[in-house]
């Protein structure tokens, strides 16, 4: 290994240089630090990045706010009982969730750089030269560099959006108060986890999108959800094109064409939710000669590498997995490979998904069309939650799983379950896929009763038995 952290002469000379202190940027910085490194970590704006100051932190603990409310309400569902609750304070409830924010900021990003001798913060904006990193008008010299600047919601080319006051999925969870109705544009992870969100809380909400609530799911899955959706009194608009946005002193209008008519939708606040655009404007990437793709994302190879050979990149910036953990994976495999060679490579085949709806959809490994596409002979099987001896308990029983095989050795290939509880289950399916098993395989596993996850092993008999002609525990 490389003498990391030894005098260079009397300019430091990092091993490397992270630009961005978010999930990614961390994560290569300590893996750097702990390999001896001397690592210089130059962040820019809020420490910590989206996840834990705008995105899965603020987002989820709202999402939890929001199913307490819905459980007092669904109370009913128990012959006998009966609820119901409402938001009495929604600026408590903001501040509560700025008070985990900053906490966690503290203490998961702020409180760690003391701990790593070998990571020397630098605060400011980044670029690259033809040496290493322009901080501020300070050159940094480096001898590799990771990349992990993140990204920001984008906007989608709607006319008149650019004239219009419209939240994101940053502003709408740092609202004062609580606005009597909201359009959702978007039917992805975001727009579908903030639009259920607000409704719960008392907001009218509409959602309209391009495709299908959630287009990369299984089709049934997405069609369950959207039921679901307008069973609590959503409105939904999807497989519609967009035509003109405008707002007056009553509101916004976003005009949509739907079956071939144009609808007017009127609303008090819009919420665009329609991805997300790498931060790369700024660093000086077509001068360095490094890629990007038509959305703007640093290309990487499977070693992480961008097209600039000593030039690594991760996280949201990149063409890969825009999740958080997968930020974090990508960041670690950059910096070993950085720092000791390319040997290791980048694998999403078991990645484990979730939207934190409820019920929650969550998936891993191939859909029946991506299973398809690879030249596979499939086979799936799919139950509805009734037949779910936990979700009969509990009396709710909304959801399915569907478990896609190769039809030829029974190698179970992926599979996606929506349920309350799929968040935690999805990852038995995770490490199935991981090791190997084939849908038999999983069918004979011992599980224990009345668990939502149980439902795997009922779903990986149903390839060859009726489940609903099982007993209880049977298998």
């Amino acid at each position: 290994m490389a003498d990391y952290g030894a005098p260079k002469g009397k300019e430091t000379v990092f091993d490397l240089a992270v630009i961005g202190a978010g999930s990614a940027g961390f994560s290569a910085a300590i893996t750097a630090a702990e390999l001896g490194a001397n690592v210089a970590l130059i962040g820019h704006g809020t420490i910590g990045g989206t996840c834990v100051n705008f995105g899965c932190v603020p987002s989820k603990t709202m999402i939890r706010a929001a199913e307490a409310l819905h459980s007092a309400r669904a109370a009913r569902r128990f012959p006998g009982l009966s609820g119901d609750a409402q938001v009495d304070d929604w600026r408590s409830l903001i501040a509560a969730k700025d008070e985990l924010v900053s906490t966690l900021r503290q203490k998961k990003y702020i409180d760690l750089l003391s701990e790593y001798d070998g990571i020397t913060y630098l605060e400011g904006a980044a670029r690259l030269d033809g040496a290493g990193v322009i901080v501020g008008d300070a050159p940094i010299a480096a001898e590799k560099i990771i990349i992990t600047t993140g990204g920001r919601p984008s906007v989608p080319p709607i006319p008149g959006i650019e004239k219009v006051n419209y939240l994101t999925s940053t502003s709408l969870l740092e609202l004062q108060n609580l606005p009597r109705s909201l359009i959702v544009i978007g039917g992805g992870y975001v727009g579908a986890e903030l639009a259920q969100m607000m409704a719960r809380m008392g907001v009218d909400v509409t959602v309209v999108c391009r495709s299908r609530l959630l287009p990369q799911v299984e089709p049934e899955v997405s069609e369950a959800l959207a039921e679901i959706f307008r069973s609590e009194g959503m409105t939904l608009h999807c497989g519609i094109a967009y035509d003109a946005c405008r707002e007056d002193e009553t509101g916004v209008t976003v005009c949509v064409k739907e079956g071939g008519r144009l609808i007017e939708l009127k609303a008090e606040r819009v919420l665009v939710a329609t991805g997300r655009t790498p931060n790369t404007e700024a660093l000086g990437l077509e001068r360095a000669g490094i890629a990007r793709d038509a959305r703007g994302a640093i290309v990487v190879d499977d070693h992480m590498r961008t097209s600039k050979g000593d030039i690594y990149a991760a996280g949201d910036v990149t063409n890969r997995d825009q999740f958080v953990y997968m930020a974090a994976y990508g960041a670690k495999l950059a910096a070993r490979n950085a720092l000791s060679g390319d040997h290791l490579a980048y694998d999403n085949e078991a990645m484990p998904w979730v939207v934190f709806t409820d019920p929650q959809a969550a998936g891993v490994g191939l859909t029946v069309a991506a299973a398809m596409e690879r030249g596979f002979a499939v086979k799936t099987s799919m139950i509805s939650l009734d037949q779910v001896p936990r979700a009969l308990a509990a009396r709710d029983t909304r959801g399915l799983v569907k478990l896609v095989a190769d039809a030829d050795s029974g190698l179970l290939l992926g599979g996606q379950i929506l349920a309350p509880e799929g968040s935690d289950s999805i990852q038995t399916l995770t490490l199935a896929l991981r090791h190997g098993m084939t849908a038999q395989a999983l069918g004979e596993t011992i599980f224990p009763y009345l668990t939502t996850v149980e439902a795997l092993k009922l779903a990986a008999q149903g390839f060859d038995k009726e489940v609903a002609m099982l007993s209880c525990c049977a298998g």
